[in-house]
């Protein structure tokens, strides 16, 4: 039996992972998929706003009541927003409105302030991604807040550790290939750092949007996957954290999406969507029972907007 948890951050983490039944190779090569969308704002991120957040009051940078400043897309937004608002730090974010309206209203509802930076009609880009980052630098100092700045903040790393470890046990150390889209890197680059001390024959893909493949050597462009693809190497990113590159399209990254919806009933974002467009594509290459894992990185409810009307446009 489940003990009673002492709040909502105490649900994070432990996710289920499931083995697609319908989305699959034509070569009985295995795609399983570990369902972040459970976690408390359906969304990875809640683990590494947690140990962001919570390595910073550890060592003093973060004092309590203290204000917290970040950057972002929109996942990370409204994980910080979860976060601070039971660990009482007042946040405010610096986000644009090229990302999920319902992204920048589930922070406003969990007590975020935001700044919204104008796009260029609605596509992240390179200049976006750049523009927010100075502004959040800017606020926080005038405000004396403390920025998390996630494309620098390597406390992240541990929560993905601790994926890597969930990931490891559950499949019981059956994985060949990880495939991961790339936003500020942490994420495949702390679970291939863990994997790899376990099993150094695992090989890692990152996916990232095929209009701004800038970590395989391509311009960088605008593109519609939220949270992925910054336009530019990002800090965290290392040399030789990636075995492969995948370069997906926003389009082909949404059809997945979809098709996810109606033939696995998993209902999440164009993230997800690429991801699995990656691993069917790696796993046509893979001898018969091998693994692929990816990541539901987050849940299709945070887009329900823009869903609707790709619907009505059709």
């Amino acid at each position: 039996m489940t003990s009673v948890r002492s709040n909502i951050l105490d649900t994070i983490g432990n996710t289920s992972i499931l083995q697609l039944r319908n989305v699959i190779p034509s070569n009985g090569v295995r795609i399983l998929l570990k369902i972040e969308s459970s976690n408390p704002t359906g969304s990875m991120k809640d683990r590494m706003a947690l140990a962001m957040i919570t390595a910073a009051e550890d060592d003093g940078r973060l004092k309590p009541g203290g204000a917290v400043v970040e950057y972002t897309g929109g996942s990370t937004g409204v994980s910080l927003a979860l976060v601070c608002s039971v660990k009482r730090h007042p946040l405010h974010v610096v986000t644009s409105d090229a990302f999920a309206k319902e992204k920048l209203s589930h922070m406003r509802l969990l007590g975020a302030k935001l700044t919204v930076i104008p796009s260029d009609n609605g596509k992240q880009t390179e200049k976006l991604t750049k523009d927010m980052i100075r502004e959040a630098h800017a606020l926080a100092e005038r405000t004396g807040a403390y920025i998390t700045a996630q494309m620098d903040n390597t406390d992240q790393l541990y929560a993905y550790t601790k994926l890597a470890d969930e990931l490891y046990e559950q499949t019981n150390g059956q994985i060949d290939v990880f495939v991961q889209s790339v936003g500020s890197g942490a994420c495949l680059r702390g679970v291939s750092e863990r994997l790899r001390q376990r099993n150094s024959k695992i090989r890692f893909v990152a996916v990232e949007p095929a209009e701004s493949a800038v970590l395989s050597g391509g311009p960088s462009g605008s593109h519609n996957i939220d949270g992925v693809g910054a336009g530019y190497v990002v800090p965290l990113w290392k040399d030789g954290i990636a075995d492969e590159f995948q370069g997906v399209s926003t389009a082909d990254a949404r059809a997945m999406a979809f098709r996810l919806a109606h033939e696995e009933g998993l209902f999440c974002g164009l993230s997800t969507g690429a991801n699995v467009t990656a691993a069917l594509r790696v796993a046509e290459s893979l001898k018969p029972g091998s693994t692929v894992v990816a990541i539901m990185c987050d849940s299709g409810m945070k887009y329900m907007t823009s869903f609707s009307q790709q619907f009505e446009s059709d």
